[in-house]
């Protein structure tokens, strides 16, 4: 009796504020409507009363832990499903739940980090290859005229970073978290560049080592299975690709001064990472970055674009060029949750429920993310502060003049 009291005046008071077309469906077959409408796009479906103290706290972390549990059961089109979520989150999240979301911090050690990359990305090089373009670059790409398909904008989005950091024939190149390789390969045949690719998943060492052996490029790039604190010797150029997200907020001025380091005199640094949009907490709003802590990225921390550029100049590093792909991730995950729903039944047979569950609803969340500005991504381009204006482009043009 309690919890169908509570239910009630919960489902009353959604449909009052938001007047949603979704519909909740008990174990029992009972139905409350979150909305006055015939045909509702979503149907929440409860599998057991376990899920009430979630449903009842509707934040992104409980409803998507609910959903991966398999205490409850979502029909309906995904971008309808999410929408709805973000919905039910911004209107019955109570004040004292939106407080309890404080900023978090979390060690960062060689060891922690090594774990929470092999959990993210050794899932399966065959998992990835499902939903991602045949480099199977996992980042953002760059659409330069907005109707690319996924294969060329995240070629143009390699070009466009090397590009911009003006690499030359026999320069020496690092990428600090290199995934599959392909960046490096890019730099290697594209640009002549000498390349260092460093990762700490296994599976991507592994592919990107074949890859490079496999394009007769052995003599020109190698692939570590390092940590990038670790990493010794100066390099002409130094690309970070969605990677310093894994740094921590508190190592990041520790982070670009490794770089700087690693940097030559006359050296140029590209950082390009996902950034949150709240300058307080640093956090996804409504529980969504609990949600990905616990499931996806663990002990991932996003920085504010103000607090990473800040990082930057105390690691000594000057940024000379800012850039926002925000609309670029939004499309690039849009497509790439389209491209997991298309074959759903593949990656079913790869992972289990619960692993399938997490990523479908992960990949979707974050297009709706980047898409209402909860968080965004930058590329910045630093060298070694002190360094002489004259040695500065008088303009942006260099990266447009030729046609990625």
């Amino acid at each position: 009796m309690f919890w169908e009291k509570k239910l009630a005046q919960w489902v009353e008071e959604v449909r009052n504020k938001a007047n949603l077309p979704a519909r909740l469906v008990l174990w029992s077959g009972q139905q409350y409507d979150f909305g006055h409408f015939a045909a509702p796009q979503v149907t929440l479906k409860v599998n057991s009363a376990a899920a009430l103290p979630l449903l009842l706290e509707p934040s992104l972390d409980n409803l998507g832990e609910a959903y991966v549990k398999g205490k409850i059961d979502i029909e309906g089109k995904l971008a309808d499903i999410i929408n709805i979520s973000y919905s039910l989150a911004r209107n019955t999240v109570t004040s004292a739940g939106k407080l309890a979301r404080v900023r978090r911090y979390f060690t960062h050690s060689k060891s922690t980090d090594r774990q929470a990359i092999q959990y993210h990305y050794d899932v399966s090089n065959e998992f990835y290859k499902l939903w991602l373009d045949e480099n199977m670059v996992y980042s953002c790409a760059y659409f330069e005229n907005g109707d690319e398909d996924l294969a060329t904008a995240q070629l143009k989005k390699i070009d466009h970073i090397l590009t911009k950091i003006q690499v030359q024939p026999g320069h020496t190149l690092l990428d600090i978290g290199c995934g599959w390789g392909a960046l490096v390969l890019r730099a290697a045949q594209k640009f002549g560049a000498r390349c260092v690719g460093v990762t700490l998943s296994q599976n991507q060492f592994d592919l990107a080592t074949a890859r490079v052996r496999a394009a007769g490029l052995d003599q020109r790039i190698e692939i570590r299975l390092q940590d990038y604190r670790d990493i010794q010797g100066q390099f002409d150029r130094i690309t970070s690709v969605g990677m310093f997200e894994h740094v921590g907020r508190k190592n990041l001025p520790g982070y670009f001064r490794k770089v700087h380091d690693l940097l030559a005199d006359d050296g140029v640094a590209m950082n390009h990472g996902i950034t949150s949009s709240d300058a307080e907490s640093g956090e996804a709003p409504l529980g969504g970055g609990e949600f990905i802590d616990r499931y996806v990225f663990p002990d991932g921390e996003l920085p504010h674009i103000g607090l990473a550029l800040e990082a930057a100049q105390r690691g000594g590093l000057e940024a000379v060029d800012v850039e926002s792909l925000r609309r670029h991730y939004a499309h690039t995950l849009d497509i790439w949750a389209e491209n997991f729903e298309a074959r759903a039944e593949e990656a079913k047979k790869l992972v289990d429920d619960e692993k399938f569950r997490i990523w479908r609803v992960y990949l979707a969340g974050c297009a709706y993310a980047f898409e209402h500005d909860d968080v965004s991504i930058f590329q910045i381009v630093c060298r070694k502060a002190g360094r002489s204006a004259k040695t500065l482009p008088w303009s942006r043009r260099y990266m447009y003049e030729k046609p990625l």
